[in-house]
């Protein structure tokens, strides 16, 4: 696939957005046109040093420097920029820690976390995006994968890649109607599950009508919904689901453990985990999470979704450089040369349906999983709440303190614990 060049006009269009909702510390009422930015993209001879954050792992020699090969192509495509690039180890996940505490020393383009907006916005540490740069992420990418990056209608990033669980099984013992079905499967073979982890088991609750604020995860009013029959049910299936004899709560590592060794044959994931994998490749199956029967209803699993992406400081002196660079990091190729560097599968859409990741069956599960079969891990404030109580939920049921005769009640606790302190 041939690089598309990222032109001047595209990123100073870019920049009519940048400069006026967050970088070069313009005000919000004033800053360069959209013409007027045009022509500073275009015809500014601009010398400078930009700062770029990633993890060690797109800096490596073993990945093939994928970061400072994309910098330097980016660099070359930009001849009246003479850039030179700073470069800082921080992973996504910590991003929005390290570069909230100090904003004015961190790095002009850095990745992160989806999950860590609102800290980055509370901070001043993420600039909104808009003009010609909203334009391109927008058509790049899924409306789910927009939604990972946004606050309201305000962006504030380039997605670059989905964050997500799905289903590995062994092809020797399901087949690919089985695991269609979480019922099916347990009834054929032993199925590994996160029973006790947070981001796994508001599948099942989600599934079956609750939400966590709001349908789309966006609205912080309204709380956390595990109300009524909807919730207590799904609770009562879960203690039916961790007294099945196929049954393997997936604590300290037992799901991949089990995989391996061919004592289970299917377990929750995310792409993280495929090189942990030791069975023989051509027996993985791997496709988005199945349906779950409950009270004779097929309910689909959904999934929280997430991305990391890539954010621009306010703070920085060269916006209209910045948000070129991040646009170019997040664009359909440089997605796919960093899936062939490190297997991180892209999400923009033109990289997602290249050959080499259309054909890659874990891309196809996740991405299935991330359009249609998730709802967005919410970025508000308040879903600090959800982590320990959904936790403590699993470790109930799989501990027998939590039965099908106290599950309306120890199902109601968990929705009082969830929305502590929440004002709704």
């Amino acid at each position: 696939m041939k690089f598309r060049k990222v032109s001047a006009l595209l990123l100073a269009g870019a920049m009519c957005a940048a400069t006026v909702v967050g970088c070069g510390k313009t005000s919000s009422t004033s800053g360069t046109s959209p013409n007027d930015a045009t022509k500073a993209a275009e015809d500014e001879e601009i010398t400078a040093t930009i700062t770029v954050w990633g993890p060690a792992e797109d800096q490596s020699i073993d990945n093939g420097e994928w970061l400072q090969n994309m910098c330097k192509k980016f660099n070359d495509e930009h001849p009246k920029w003479n850039l030179t690039f700073k470069y800082g180890t921080c992973s996504e996940k910590d991003a929005g820690s390290t570069v909230s505490a100090d904003p004015s020393a961190s790095a002009d383009v850095y990745m992160y976390s989806n999950d860590q907006i609102q800290t980055l916005i509370d901070a001043g540490a993420i600039s909104k995006l808009g003009g010609s740069a909203l334009e391109t992420v927008k058509k790049n990418n899924s409306e789910a994968m927009l939604k990972t990056v946004s606050i309201g209608d305000d962006v504030y990033g380039v997605p670059f890649t989905g964050n997500t669980w799905f289903l590995f099984y062994n092809k020797d013992i399901f087949t690919a109607d089985d695991v269609k079905n979480l019922d099916t499967m347990l009834s054929k073979g032993k199925v590994s599950f996160k029973l006790t982890d947070s981001w796994y088991i508001g599948g099942f609750y989600i599934g079956n009508g609750c939400t966590v604020f709001g349908a789309d995860g966006t609205d912080e009013s309204a709380g956390i919904d595990l109300t009524g029959d909807k919730a207590t049910d799904v609770t009562k299936y879960l203690v039916d689901l961790a007294a099945n004899p196929n049954f393997v709560n997936d604590a300290d590592s037992a799901g991949i453990t089990g995989f391996n060794d061919g004592t289970v044959g299917a377990f929750f994931s995310g792409t993280w985990d495929m090189s942990n994998i030791k069975l023989d490749k051509s027996k993985v199956g791997v496709v988005a999470a199945p349906t779950y029967t409950l009270n004779g209803k097929e309910n689909q699993m959904t999934a929280f979704a997430g991305s990391k992406a890539i954010g621009v400081n306010p703070n920085c002196k060269y916006p209209q450089v910045a948000v070129a660079l991040a646009l170019y990091l997040g664009s359909d190729d440089a997605q796919v040369s960093r899936y062939e560097a490190r297997g991180i599968i892209p999400c923009n859409i033109g990289a997602a349906s290249s050959d080499k990741v259309a054909a890659d069956e874990m891309a196809a599960a996740q991405n299935d999983t991330m359009n249609n079969k998730s709802v967005m891990q919410p970025t508000c404030k308040g879903m600090s709440n959800w982590w320990t109580p959904a936790e403590n939920m699993g470790k109930s049921i799989i501990a027998g303190e939590t039965t099908k005769d106290n599950a309306a009640d120890k199902t109601a606790e968990f929705n009082e614990g969830a929305n502590n302190g929440i004002v709704k």
